[in-house]
């Protein structure tokens, strides 16, 4: 149940005494609440139908509680309260649901699935908001302890402060930094020792290396180097005048041997070979009588005609 509603729907008679003590308790009580009557029938055969539909009306508006009731009657008065489909839509309502059917001793199905079930129609107002006075006075209470505890937080920090106003670090700050100080002279030291280390080890080897390049003469190294240089490049003459003379020995013996086994050779000694369709014919079992075939000599090609077919007696 909100703590503070702002807008309470009310589903029961329009003319029923239920709404008029709903109306003077939440005036008495909470007046700034509003209230929103939506009218049902209570009873008779068309009262289940109709409260569906204003459950149904009272979802779609913006609501913060639902108060749904009827005055006492006989159990047939208050049959509509215990029919399905008027429970199932009480049930699925989202909305925190008020229930006040009857007197205290009368008991209906909403009360079971309402969220809170109230005696009387005063009694579900009084569920429904608080009492505006008692929350200003828990206000004002709030209040009061809210300043106290403030007053007690600020006069703690104000003592806090005045403690370590007179600490020696703010009386004195400089000697906040009277070790950095010293250990910044300590590195400083270190620093300009380690710098005159190694200046002077750079000196030594710069020493060392000016001897060494001048028992290093760079000319007679350039003269060394032309004359490498010269015998390198007659050596190079040589041995490539000699690779290519074997080269071209390799060739020739390379061009005679193709030579010996070109087909060319073989058809210049009257020699010559038979193509069907492209392809070579190895067989006479390849040629049929009257196909057309080329016979290719050194010098051209002869357009010839299978007339008969000898084939070799294979047992000589």
């Amino acid at each position: 149940m909100p703590h503070f509603p702002k807008k309470i729907a009310v589903i029961t008679s329009r003319s029923g005494a239920v709404i008029k003590d709903i109306m003077t308790t939440v005036r008495r009580r909470y007046p700034i609440a509003k209230l929103y009557l939506f009218p049902a029938q209570v009873q008779g055969q068309e009262a289940a139908g109709d409260l569906v539909a204003r459950i149904q009306q009272v979802e779609q508006g913006n609501f913060d509680v639902l108060i749904i009731g009827r005055g006492g009657g006989s159990i047939e008065d208050l049959w509509p309260f215990n029919e399905e489909r008027v429970v199932r839509a009480l049930a699925a309502c989202k909305l925190p649901v008020i229930s006040s059917v009857g007197h205290e001793t009368d008991t209906t199905l909403t009360d079971y699935v309402a969220d809170m079930r109230a005696a009387t129609p005063t009694a579900a107002a009084e569920l429904a908001v608080p009492v505006l006075s008692d929350e200003l006075l828990k206000i004002k209470q709030q209040q009061l302890r809210l300043v106290q505890a403030f007053r007690g937080l600020l006069h703690t920090k104000q003592q806090r402060l005045a403690s370590l106003s007179q600490a020696a670090i703010f009386l004195q700050p400089g000697r906040l930094y009277e070790g950095y100080f010293q250990r910044i002279d300590l590195l400083n030291q270190r620093l300009q020792q380690q710098a005159d280390h190694i200046l002077v080890t750079k000196e030594r080897k710069l020493t060392t290396l000016k001897q060494h390049l001048f028992n290093v003469s760079p000319l007679e190294q350039l003269h060394l180097k032309q004359r490498q240089l010269i015998f390198l490049q007659k050596n190079l003459q040589k041995n490539g005048q000699n690779y290519l003379k074997l080269r071209q020995q390799q060739t020739g013996q390379l061009i005679a041997q193709l030579n010996a086994l070109s087909p060319l050779k073989i058809l210049a000694r009257g020699y010559g070979y038979v193509v069907i369709a492209n392809q070579v014919v190895k067989s006479v079992t390849e040629v049929k009588l009257n196909q057309n075939f080329d016979l290719h000599l050194k010098d051209g090609t002869i357009i010839a005609k299978a007339i008969k077919i000898k084939e070799q007696n294979k047992n000589g």
